[in-house]
């Protein structure tokens, strides 16, 4: 059976090969197994990629995210820049790298389609010991990794139908990885806050995309009016769109409390989309729900889950920020003590004097402990 993925596709192969066999094939044949055995399928591996087709002097991998196709790319052509480095050039193994994210299709382990030919056409083009990607890698990588990009701008490729924009690694043999560890976390603000991130589209169906951002985009504008809220925009979210990524590590870079993540599936005319809404400190799920439709009315299906979204999140969000607070420490027992001698006068009969004698006792308990943080359930309304 034939099924369909997003992966980010990465092919290579050894610039002019044939020569190098010609003048000497036992050689050639030699190095090309050391090349593989030490270089190319370890970094594949520590890059958490899969080697799914050997073709002669060419490979081709595929990885979960651009990220991890990219620095294993740029670990590759330093690792062979190295062990060349004592050989003339005309006697040197470079190879040749292309990298792009795409709709694949899947038979048992092959991997085939336009993500596959794509990243072969960029293959084909890349200079000798350089890689080449696509405007869809190049835009989910360019503030993820500490590397330069030539725009080499839109290419007519062999057999595909549009023109692709290119993008050229600088220095991909020397270039450095940022890792995503050493961001500073952002300081987070003073009222709960939340990041939406891109719906994962589970269908297979590139032309899902659409709607699964648009659910996203109409979730982010309806959080947005709450004015207790401080909700990421669109721009900052959507960075993570087709990663692989770590809940703590993006509420540390968002600086966010809350995060909200789903998915959408659709099969035939109808479409299932999950959420949950995640605290990010301790990785739990304080929401989940999964919602059924048809696609008849796309954007009345998108309104109805936006509606119970919302809904379901200000509450849970605000029941999360009370136990959070409930967590604190009390503070001194002199400033629990005028605490509760305020609290007594609240609740007597409302007058200027007893309003005046109560707010002196909780102007007390913050004189005499400053980081008093009273029950929040014990907190007089008035």
């Amino acid at each position: 059976m034939t099924t369909r993925r997003l992966a980010a596709i990465l092919a290579a192969d050894v610039v002019g090969y044939s020569r190098l066999v010609s003048a000497n094939e036992a050689d050639a044949l030699a190095r090309l197994s050391v090349l593989r055995h030490d270089v190319i399928e370890p970094n594949i591996a520590k890059h958490s990629g899969r080697l799914f087709k050997v073709m002669g002097d060419g490979f081709l991998a595929e990885f979960a995210s651009a990220v991890q196709a990219v620095t294993c790319a740029i670990a590759i052509q330093k690792e062979a820049e190295e062990a060349a480095s004592s050989l003339d050039d005309v006697k040197k193994m470079q190879l040749r790298i292309g990298i792009h994210v795409g709709d694949v299709m899947v038979e048992a382990d092959d991997l085939m389609g336009d993500g596959v030919n794509i990243a072969a056409r960029l293959e084909g083009i890349a200079a000798p010991g350089g890689v080449s990607v696509s405007r869809a890698v190049h835009d989910q990588v360019r503030d993820r990794i500490d590397v330069a990009f030539d725009d080499k701008g839109e290419i007519a490729l062999k057999n595909i139908a549009r023109p692709v924009q290119v993008f050229a690694i600088a220095g991909a043999t020397t270039a450095t990885v940022s890792p995503g560890q050493s961001t500073p976390a952002l300081p987070l603000p003073d009222k709960p806050s939340i990041a939406v991130l891109p719906f994962q589209n589970m269908s297979g169906d590139p032309e899902q995309e659409y709607f699964a951002d648009g659910m996203v985009e109409d979730i982010i504008t309806a959080l947005s009016r709450f004015k207790s809220l401080f909700v990421i925009a669109r721009n900052s979210s959507f960075t993570y769109k087709g990663k692989s990524v770590d809940i703590k590590q993006v509420a540390r870079e968002l600086g966010v409390r809350y995060v909200l993540e789903g998915s959408v599936r659709k099969s035939g005319g109808r479409v299932r989309i999950t959420g949950q809404l995640i605290e990010a400190a301790t990785g739990a799920h304080l929401w989940a729900d999964r919602f059924d439709g048809n696609l008849e009315d796309v954007f009345g299906l998108q309104d109805k889950v936006t509606e119970q979204v919302v809904a379901a999140i200000q509450p849970e969000v605000d029941l999360a920020e009370v136990a959070r607070a409930n967590k604190r420490p009390r503070g001194s027992i002199d400033a629990v003590s005028e605490f509760y001698r305020g609290t007594a006068l609240i609740t007597r009969p409302s007058t200027a004097d007893n309003n005046d004698k109560a707010l002196q006792h909780f102007q007390n308990a913050i004189e005499i402990d400053p980081g008093y943080a009273p029950p929040m359930a014990e907190v007089p309304l008035v």
